[in-house]
């Protein structure tokens, strides 16, 4: 047996054909390129963690806290359809909040009943990646634009010309981006716990303390071991930031079982991980002379942030033609759930005021 499984190695290595042998490529450059060939492929495809389909429903997320009627839409916008709370008359002027990482429409579930209340029509999505709204794969689905261009699709579903936003960290960052490019679609827009791109990168190469509060997006630019951590033991490093970083009491064992049906089907994670990724695989400038936003602004900052730094805030307002900041000193980034009377308040008069 031996001498069979002998005779049979070497024909195998008579019959082979050595291709860069032959072509003249020396061993070591021939197998770097391989190798980094299949690098790039392994990490193109571990990047690609295919999502399902949810297995939960709209109504499952919803608490007591909303006593205004809701709806739940799939919305065309941008060739796709987000998934979409509405709530209020439609022919009132119309007001739309954009949730952040790791949250959905849930992050504005306390602000809804006073605004319908106020005299709006409100539409929450759950933006591209999350809860049921689809959940493209690759990483240059999440550029800044395809997430600007969601959200200008809602206000043509709903038959306006115009809107008013808010927005609370990547939501946030998402309506300094719609503002700044596309300012004749709002009449005011309210900021939540996210600085203009510009001030951010400002102070990142000045601040190396606002540099290490963010320093857990390094994790969040790797293939696969993100994914693996946020989800091991049912979410534990999600639910323990939030816990950690908040005031006490602010997340109840109802709101993460919520937030859980929206982390848990396969491919979530590694979408909102491509929000991030964006900012190095697939950034989005702001177009030349629209750097600052020229409808007026309200920007809310609770003082306790533990990832970004109020001074973030004072340097965002700089871009602001007409500009105001309120900041909220019992408050953590998740000032919409410590505050909830006190940011509704803040936008609407906002919103009402000349």
């Amino acid at each position: 047996m031996a001498d069979l499984l002998h005779q049979m190695f070497q024909l195998n290595r008579a019959l082979s054909f050595n291709v860069h042998e032959h072509l003249g490529i020396p061993n070591w450059v021939f197998y770097t390129t391989v190798l980094s060939i299949t690098t790039v492929i392994f990490l193109y495809y571990m990047y690609q963690d295919k999502p399902k389909r949810a297995t939960h429903n709209s109504t499952d997320q919803v608490s007591n806290k909303v006593r205004t009627p809701l709806r739940f839409e799939r919305v065309p916008t941008n060739g796709i359809r987000l998934h979409t709370v509405i709530a209020g008359d439609p022919s009132k002027p119309l007001v739309i909040l954009l949730h952040g990482f790791p949250e959905f429409w849930k992050a504005w579930e306390n602000q809804i009943d006073e605004l319908v209340a106020a005299g709006y029509y409100v539409m929450v999505p759950d933006q591209r990646g999350y809860n049921l709204s689809p959940k493209p794969k690759n990483i240059g689905d999440y550029k800044m634009t395809q997430l600007a261009n969601d959200v200008l699709g809602l206000i043509e579903y709903a038959g306006k010309e115009k809107a008013y936003l808010a927005g609370h960290d990547w939501g946030a960052l998402v309506s300094w981006y719609l503002i700044t490019q596309r300012p004749e679609k709002f009449y005011k827009a309210v900021i939540v716990s996210a600085p203009h791109s510009n001030a951010a990168a400002k102070l990142m190469k000045t601040d190396p303390d606002q540099r290490k509060r963010l320093g857990y997006m390094k994790l969040f630019m790797l293939p696969f071991i993100p994914q693996y951590k946020l989800a091991k033991n049912n979410f534990q490093y999600l639910e323990e930031t939030l816990l950690k970083t908040s005031n006490p009491g602010t997340f109840s064992s109802e709101d993460f079982r919520a937030y859980k049906l929206s982390w848990c089907d396969r491919g979530t994670i590694n979408c909102l991980m491509n929000w991030y990724r964006t900012i190095i695989f697939r950034p989005t400038r702001f177009a030349k002379g629209k750097t600052g936003a020229k409808i007026p602004v309200k920007i809310i900052w609770g003082a306790k942030d533990h990832a970004l730094k109020k001074e973030l805030a004072e340097e965002s307002l700089k871009y602001c033609e007409n500009g105001s900041l309120d900041v909220i000193e019992d408050a953590s980034h998740w000032v919409l759930h410590e505050q909830p009377r006190k940011v509704s308040k803040l936008i609407i008069d906002f919103y009402r005021s000349n």
